[in-house]
């Protein structure tokens, strides 16, 4: 049989394909932008319908417009909502809700979740959007391997809707026909995310951040406006590598000025290697069968002792809140969720085991308009880096290293960039935690 034959005996329309799967499943979706937007709306409606009970569906960073269908409030007594990491949607569904609930959050770190999904859940059905066939019979995942390359090939039922415009990335994220169990074909853009306005305190922490990078260093940058600061301020570096959970328009302006060459890299030299791409239109073009990018699953990026094979790693990661210990909550606000425990954590102990890496939180001093301080005597939610972990903190009043430093000296290191206007506060709080004498 032929990749084509497959294909062709394979393909159905989104309802058909959505109603091979049985009461009680566990689905997953694809991450960002992979979610499959036709058959998470041929899901909703049978769903809607009574056509499925008794599911449960586990979705990371899915896109609003998307999965607004499945994850809508009147769905949550029929169908189980479990968030990996919350995004916009999520946060609005929970404020939705007129009972106070939530939706139901799993908290794991990143690098865990292929193998939380395919044994501990036991995840029985997945839904994702695929690049084309190529002439091997295979699908690239695209902007996503991240859990993806482990949940289709666990033996779930794996449905998959196929999108021209999903990039063909190479590296380690390739399907075959033959693991597919159905197929629909979906041509619709790709969900975008538009950079976030930076302003002169987000220039202020890039350009502190980027004294601290040597040339050769390896690149992991999250999403926001203080990554694309740090970036911005980068362009006079030289033979940078990347190795990043996010692959963003930030480290590809690198590229594309040849600031990073990977050439420095002793793991996938000359290679930028990520598990997950999200951006804007020309960053799905640069990658879309660019044999200078490759993507892998997020067990493999993501794994401390990965990270750490290569020197001079520099992770950069924001938080929401830091404690006088140097403890970070990065995904709770205001009694709720927030966003979730990603990849934190993984990259801040895998560029700390590297050899001349550093591991950095970055935040703002302030939040709320400047009437909130980040630094804060106890954290509001709960621990996403412990105190023992964290290395570097860098607000736009400069920087301090955790490491080596008592609880006393993390104190009055960390109270010295805070905001001016918090400071003595701080300085009470800590006398009253009996940290400071």
């Amino acid at each position: 049989m032929t990749s084509q034959y497959l294909y062709d005996v394979r393909r159905m329309t989104a309802d058909q394909a959505i109603a091979l799967i049985p009461n009680g499943s566990k689905i997953a979706t694809g991450l960002a932008v992979s979610f499959p937007p036709a058959l998470a709306a041929a899901l909703a409606d049978r769903v809607r319908s009574g056509g499925l009970r008794d599911a449960s569906i586990y979705t990371m960073l899915p896109p609003a417009t998307s999965a607004a269908p499945i994850l809508s409030p009147d769905l949550a007594d029929c169908i189980r909502q479990v968030s990996l990491f919350h995004g916009g949607i999520d946060r609005a569904g929970d404020a939705a809700r007129g009972d106070g609930s939530c939706i139901d959050v799993l908290p794991v770190q990143f690098h865990q979740i292929p193998r939380t999904l395919t044994e501990h859940i036991g995840v029985d059905s997945f839904i994702i959007t695929v690049s084309p066939m190529d002439a091997n019979g295979c699908f690239s995942l695209g902007t996503d391997a991240d859990y993806a390359l482990a949940v289709a090939r666990s033996g779930a039922r794996l449905i998959v809707e196929v999108n021209p415009a999903m990039p063909y990335v190479h590296g380690d994220c390739m399907i075959h026909v033959s693991d597919v169990t159905a197929l629909i074909e979906n041509d619709v853009p790709l969900c975008q995310v538009p950079a976030l306005p930076r302003n002169a305190t987000d220039d202020a922490i890039g350009a502190i951040i980027a004294n601290m990078v040597e040339d050769g260093a390896c690149l992991q940058m999250g999403i926001g406006a203080v990554p694309d600061a740090v970036c911005a301020a980068l362009m006079g570096h030289k033979h940078l590598g990347i190795h990043t959970e996010l692959l963003t328009p930030g480290l590809v302006s690198l590229i594309q000025a040849g600031v990073v060459d990977n050439s420095a890299k002793a793991l996938h030299p000359g290679l930028s290697v990520f598990t997950f791409a999200m951006g804007d239109q020309p960053l799905y073009d640069f990658i879309h069968d660019n044999p200078a990018v490759a993507a892998h699953p997020v067990d493999y990026v993501n794994a401390p002792h990965i990270i750490a094979q290569n020197d001079r790693v520099l992770s950069v990661n924001a938080t929401i809140q830091m404690d006088l210990s140097g403890a970070c909550n990065s995904e709770h606000m205001n009694g709720r969720q927030y966003s979730g425990t990603g990849g934190q954590l993984d990259f801040v102990r895998g560029a700390y085991a590297s050899k001349g890496g550093r591991s950095i939180i970055a935040c703002h001093s302030t939040a709320a308009k400047g009437t909130v301080s980040r630094i804060v005597p106890w954290l509001d939610g709960p621990v996403t880096t412990p105190r023992t972990d964290t290395h570097i903190v860098v607000t736009e009043f400069g920087w301090a290293d955790m490491k080596g430093k008592s609880l006393s000296e993390r104190a009055r290191a960390l109270i010295a960039i805070a905001h001016p206007d918090f400071r003595e506060r701080l300085e009470r709080a800590a006398h009253e935690r009996r940290i400071l004498a």
